[in-house]
């Protein structure tokens, strides 16, 4: 589970901008005034009313009172960590038309700038720290162009910058009338707790409502959603509605959907607030080695840490203990059997994890398929566990060209991994737990991405255990994916988000409960999972993994998450009251950062 990522410096990226404000600032000098006929098209450029119009990032942007340039607010933004506070609009404008964007702004740096022109996207900044200064730039929309986004942001790490007065010359654009009524609402996925739905897209429509039973249920940004949270065996309505800023359209027709039984997945008899930890236990680390019977009580879920193949492609399992060389203090077999039969008589559970960073495991064969399951549960039987965590990292998941649809997925190390583990649910019977630990690439960048593409030339793993977790999705009690070690990715409100911070858990956890169009497209819709099933996985401190996350954070995260509060920018899709709770990278790690993150859940939870 454990990598380090890249590091960007921004004296090279300052560098660069130069050159760019040069050149801006040559744009600015030939552009042309703005005709008499030309209007100021931007919406609340002075921040008058608020952030009304505006959206800012991991709630970076602020409406104050002082400074101000003109009126009586700015916008004051504040970048933190991986944000750089940047905060954009929509701005309606006609094709092929001339516009000019200004702003007054004091601070350093402070960024101005348009995207989705049509045809050269145009940006500009200053590095003045003193008096307001004025930055303007100009862009021609391009020949099918009628919106356009305007932005402002600082820079990383940075002091909170202003912006005010905020305009967008040039013709007006057409005016916004209220959407049509959406057509073609239909189902695409029907699980024991959730509905995944689909509908036409409209034209004009900036966002759509969900409605179940006449109450409005989930609020996205495209045709498509998941409705989570829902009772097996029973029949629900649906309606939706489409928006802009002129409104909301009428209703659709309604369609109706009955959910499937219950599954097997989720009654485990695991508490309703579960903590999840990995112990080294076959290897030693920075962290040193921790002996089962010193694992405290906080810790639900115990997995350990790992068991490994005899060789990539072989399905062979393997676990021990870590060698007395390499750990002085390590158990013997005999107090490691009875340490875990003491954490199971107190009610935890103790499951074998499978992969990790090193464990490459890819069940390209039957033959390997068979020897994993042979393998793991004898590993199992062996030392008394109640199932199996999978943590297949790197090139251990990956799918075919031509494998683009994840219910129905052809490639062989995905169809084997999940006969392999429905066969040791069946042996092992309804008390099995099956947990899964995969990171962001695997699952949430699906949205954007799924295997080769329908062209090829992406990465094949792009969210490669999708398939895996919708076929198993009935037998699974945890999904906890990394939230950590992963570079940004687009949430359900098309904005990228960055590992670190309450916002990225947020945005990630919102995406498995609400469901999502893989690659975009909303005729193959990923049902969100209940969130019972659902915890967020996070390391345990600054030296157990990139995007380690403060406990003020998580709390914050788990605020949003569970009551709705604390939610910055991003809106989540539901109140997901139910979530299960933290997952760690790791025990030893949370021991070594003397119990940190475990008293923290331990404290949130009134444990």
């Amino acid at each position: 589970m454990e990598r380090t990522g890249p590091t960007v410096r921004f004296s090279g990226l300052l560098a660069a901008c130069t050159a760019a404000v040069l050149a801006a600032g040559a744009l600015v000098a030939t552009a042309p005034a703005a005709s008499a006929a030309d209007v100021d098209v931007a919406r609340n450029g002075g921040f008058e009313a608020g952030l009304d119009g505006w959206s800012c990032t991991a709630g970076s942007g602020a409406a104050v009172s002082t400074p101000v340039y003109g009126g009586t607010k700015a916008l004051k933004g504040t970048p933190a960590g991986n944000d750089n506070a940047r905060c954009s609009q929509a701005v309606t404008v006609k094709p092929n038309s001339r516009y000019t964007l200004s702003a007054w702004v004091q601070g350093s740096p402070v960024y101005l700038g348009a995207t989705g022109t049509g045809t050269t996207d145009v940006s500009t900044w200053t590095q003045s720290t003193g008096a307001w200064k004025q930055l303007t730039t100009s862009f021609t929309t391009g020949p099918g162009t009628t919106s356009v986004s305007v932005y402002t942001h600082g820079w990383y790490g940075a002091p909170a910058h202003y912006v005010d007065d905020l305009t967008l010359v040039g013709p007006g654009g057409d005016p916004v009338v209220l959407p049509a009524v959406p057509a073609g609402l239909r189902t695409t996925a029907v699980t024991s707790s959730s509905v995944a739905l689909s509908w036409n897209a409209v034209s004009g429509a900036t966002g759509y409502h969900v409605y179940r039973g006449g109450t409005k249920v989930a609020t996205v940004t495209g045709p498509a959603a998941t409705v989570s949270g829902l009772a097996a065996s029973t029949a629900y309505s649906f309606q939706v509605t489409a928006t802009n800023a002129a409104g909301e359209s009428a209703k659709s027709a309604a369609v109706t959907a009955t959910t499937t039984a219950g599954g097997g997945g989720g009654d485990t008899k695991l508490p309703a607030r579960a903590l999840v930890g990995y112990l080294h236990s076959s290897f030693a680390n920075g962290s040193g080695y921790t002996r089962m019977a010193d694992v405290p009580d906080s810790w639900d879920v115990v997995n350990l840490a790992f068991g490994e193949p005899t060789s990539v492609t072989s399905g062979d399992i393997r676990f021990s203990l870590c060698p007395v060389k390499e750990c002085p203090n390590v158990e013997s077999e005999a107090e490691f059997k009875a340490a875990i039969k003491a954490k199971q008589a107190a009610g935890k559970k103790v499951l074998i994890s499978i992969g990790g960073q090193n464990g490459q495991v890819q069940l390209s064969s039957t033959a390997a398929r068979d020897a994993f399951v042979t393998s793991v549960s004898k590993i199992i039987d062996t030392y008394g566990l109640d199932g199996l965590d999978i943590d297949f990292e790197g090139h251990s998941l990956s799918l075919n060209t031509g494998d683009n649809d994840f219910r129905a997925p052809t490639s062989p190390v995905i169809v084997n991994l999940i006969s392999a583990v429905k066969t040791l649910k069946a042996k092992h019977g309804s008390d099995f737990i099956l947990t899964m630990a995969p990171e962001t690439f695997f699952v949430q960048l699906g949205y954007q991405f799924y295997g080769s593409g329908p062209w090829g030339g992406q990465d094949p793993r792009a969210g490669a255990y999708l398939p895996v977790i919708h076929a198993l999705r009935d037998d699974l009690t945890l999904l906890h994916v990394q939230d950590y070690n992963s570079g940004p990715i687009m949430g359900l409100d098309n904005q990228y988000h960055s590992m670190g911070g309450a916002d990225f858990h947020i945005a990630m956890t919102d995406m498995l409960l609400a469901g999502f169009p893989v690659a975009g497209n909303t005729s193959r819709v990923f049902p969100g999972l209940r969130p019972d099933q659902v915890a967020i996985g996070l390391p345990a401190s600054t030296h157990a993994g990139n995007g380690h996350t403060s406990p003020a954070e998580v709390n914050k995260a788990l605020n949003c998450l569970i009551k709705k509060t604390d939610c910055g920018s991003y809106q989540t899709h539901g109140t997901w009251t139910d979530l299960r709770g933290l997952m760690t990278w790791s025990i030893n790690w949370d021991r070594f950062n003397n119990w940190e993150f475990s008293r923290n859940f331990n404290t949130y939870f009134g444990r």
